[in-house]
């Protein structure tokens, strides 16, 4: 079969190949604890799924307007403007999209021409990596500072600029470190992107999922960043609804009508029944349930932390963000595939390599702890037998 070239230049995300490979062992009969899916485990709260259930009743089984519901569209502008408490968003500036990766995708078509650059965290979710070359962009990795609790010098971005630049892409809280992004850095950024007049795709996947008293704050405050920024959100990480594929995006309303007409073009539209679960999700009849996952993510976050730096040859920063920990594993001896590979074949647990969010990756292997206490707690268990019986 003849594949075209752009095929070769297309990525993908480890994730699910580690899960396919963890599967294969619980099927020779291993007992396999999965940390590996960035995936909230608890059940999506019963009031959006009622909500589902009853927009069915009432007929919304047909095709919708390609950016989603006006009502939907209403809602999500409402929700930005008081979870950001300081923008003024409006319908026309929203648009549905089944998940939030399409928004990375149509953006970098409808935004970056062949030849040009885009500014990407490294280590970061391998998909921008891939979408950026899939266009046939140039990708530009901008490294992650472990020192800095995973976060970048402004002089780093400062120093990849050029007159190609045509996209920075930020994520905060981010995947895979569960670093945060300063309001001092969003700040810097912003009159970085004005100055050299940059589109930023601001990722901002985990926005409600924080910790220590932190509160996300998103560049779109800062003058001049509103008319330059495309937000990136959805509802599978704070609401659990992964599989509901519900995602949508914030732009000048004149961008988001050509990403319309690129949905136009895809998928037609995101399902309305979902997008009137939307709606409900972000009502405060669910706040009580995402208190909740917050919660519990904390105490698993803590549960994590300090079992991994428990563990001779691994040293572990503790997130304010998401609910993944990069731990540094290079005084185990081991590279990050090999030590990566070796946890869930030796251990019994399921987990990513840092350099499958990048080559700023190496060094550090991926958790999620998406996952009960009791399994952390057997996993931490696991690791440290392996890691001891490295020496």
């Amino acid at each position: 079969m003849h594949l075209a070239k752009r095929m070769q230049r297309l990525g993908t995300e480890t994730a699910f190949e580690v899960l396919v490979k963890a599967k294969a062992l619980e099927a020779q009969g291993r007992d396999i604890i999965h940390l590996e899916i960035g995936e909230p485990d608890f059940e999506t709260p019963a009031n959006i799924i009622s909500a589902a259930k009853q927009a069915l009743d009432d007929g919304f089984t047909h095709y919708g307007p390609s950016a989603g519901l006006p009502e939907a569209r209403e809602a999500i502008a409402a929700y930005f403007n008081k979870t950001r408490n300081n923008q003024l968003y409006s319908a026309d500036e929203v648009v549905f999209t089944p998940g939030a990766k399409p928004i990375m995708f149509f953006v970098m078509l409808a935004c970056v021409d062949e030849g040009d650059e885009v500014i990407y965290p490294n280590p970061g979710f391998p998909i921008y990596e891939s979408m950026i070359n899939f266009v046939g962009a140039k990708a530009v990795p901008l490294p992650l500072r472990e020192d800095k609790e995973f976060r970048f010098d402004l002089a780093d971005i400062e120093a990849r600029i050029t007159d190609k630049t045509r996209l920075l892409i930020i994520n905060t809280p981010q995947n895979p470190t569960g670093g945060i992004l300063t309001r001092e850095d969003l700040k810097g950024i912003a009159e970085l992107a004005v100055k050299h007049d940059i589109m930023v795709l601001s990722d901002e996947i985990y926005s409600q999922i924080t910790y220590d008293g932190f509160q996300h704050e998103s560049i779109t405050q800062f003058e001049g960043m509103k008319e330059r920024t495309i937000v990136l959100d959805g509802f599978s990480k704070t609401f659990a609804m992964t599989g509901w594929r519900l995602g949508y995006g914030l732009m000048p309303a004149e961008l988001a009508k050509q990403i319309a007409k690129l949905q136009t073009n895809s998928t037609s539209c995101t399902a309305a029944f979902s997008q009137v679960a939307g709606i409900e999700a972000l009502s405060d009849r669910t706040l009580p349930d995402v208190e909740k996952f917050v919660a519990d993510f904390k105490r698993r976050r803590d549960v994590i932390v300090n079992g991994l730096n428990n563990i001779p040859g691994v040293r572990c920063h503790s997130p304010k963000g998401a609910f993944y920990v990069f731990p540094n594993i290079s005084g185990t001896g081991l590279a990050s595939a090999e030590c990566a590979d070796r946890i869930l074949r030796e251990a019994g647990v399921a987990c990513l390599s840092g350099t499958a969010f990048g080559t700023s990756g190496e060094g550090f292997v991926r958790f999620s702890y998406a996952n009960s206490v009791a399994n952390i707690e057997k996993a931490l268990d696991r690791i440290d037998g392996f890691v001891r019986g490295l020496n």
